[in-house]
């Protein structure tokens, strides 16, 4: 709806571009050109945070799946977390510095067709920022899960069976020791099992910390997201009475060119008529004379 009544408004523009008697003319805003350069940084700033989430799926998988912790895997892990975090950081701060322009704008009287362009591009950016970083939390979300699940079964090793509740209070005290009480590490393999209880453990903690640092932004770009549908629809109404508005004028100054011809035509008749009534006294005075 709000892409066809955008194209609408634009084609009515280029209409009255051509017709130089139509009194509604739209001219084009220098403001648009930063803006438009600013949308694209968004958005590859976006895309890059879309692919190192991506990557950060591919090293979760890999590092449950290794038999033995891989410290430079999750060096690697931490690398591609605390870029996400900067990137992330950068959007909603670019995000919110042009939602904060919007009045600005708006007050500058700026054409509505700019100003929805405007909104729609931002309220895109932000639904797209959002959707990435839902995704990115799910995959750590995920993660948690599968860390916890491989705890669960690595206990069960050592013959320390635990419910799902227990497992999660277990987690939840932030004490890696727990894991290992009642616990005998007599043999090698023992030892290499609880040792990737705890990797797993720390793992689990530094993703709530994560998921912590990231909540506000999670809350305050779905606010924004939730808030923007109707500010989308305000602006909408304008270009929709904005197109009505140039398609009237275009209507009636097509109405007033044909009503000054059909004008133009009677005055040319009229005239004639008169010359030709004047030529026929002319004769008859002429012919009385004689």
């Amino acid at each position: 709806m709000t892409k066809d009544r955008l194209a609408a408004l634009k084609a009515a523009q280029s209409d009255d571009d051509e017709n130089d008697d139509v009194a509604v003319t739209v001219d084009s805003s220098g403001f648009m050109e930063e803006f438009f350069e600013q949308v694209d940084e968004i958005r590859e700033m976006i895309d890059k945070i879309a692919s190192n989430v991506d990557e950060v799926k591919k090293k979760h998988s890999a590092i449950l799946s290794a038999p033995q912790t891989d410290d430079k895997m999750k060096e690697e892990l931490e690398e591609l977390m605390s870029e996400i975090k900067k990137n992330a950081n950068k959007v909603r701060a670019k995000l919110k510095a042009i939602e904060y322009k919007l009045p600005q704008e708006q007050s500058l009287a700026r054409k509505t067709s700019d100003l929805y362009c405007f909104s729609l591009q931002h309220a895109t950016l932000s639904r797209k920022f959002v959707e990435v970083m839902n995704d990115y939390n799910a995959c750590q979300i995920d993660y948690r899960e599968r860390c916890k699940g491989r705890i669960k079964r690595q206990l069960a090793i050592t013959g320390k069976t635990t419910t799902n509740e227990e497992l999660e209070d277990m987690i939840e005290s932030g004490n890696p020791a727990i894991f290992t009480q009642g616990i005998i590490m007599e043999t090698q393999q023992a030892k290499q099992t609880l040792a990737d209880i705890e990797a797993r453990h720390n793992d689990i903690i530094k993703l709530e910390n994560s998921i912590r640092d990231l909540h506000d932004m999670f809350m305050d770009m779905a606010m924004l997201v939730e808030s923007q549908g109707e500010m989308i629809d305000r602006i909408e109404y304008n270009v929709e009475q904005a197109v009505d508005y140039i398609e009237t004028a275009k209507m009636d100054t097509k109405k007033a060119v044909k009503y000054q011809s059909k004008a133009r035509r009677k005055k040319i008749l009229i005239l004639v008529c008169i010359v030709i009534l004047l030529a026929i006294i002319a004769i008859i005075i002429g012919v009385t004379v004689s």
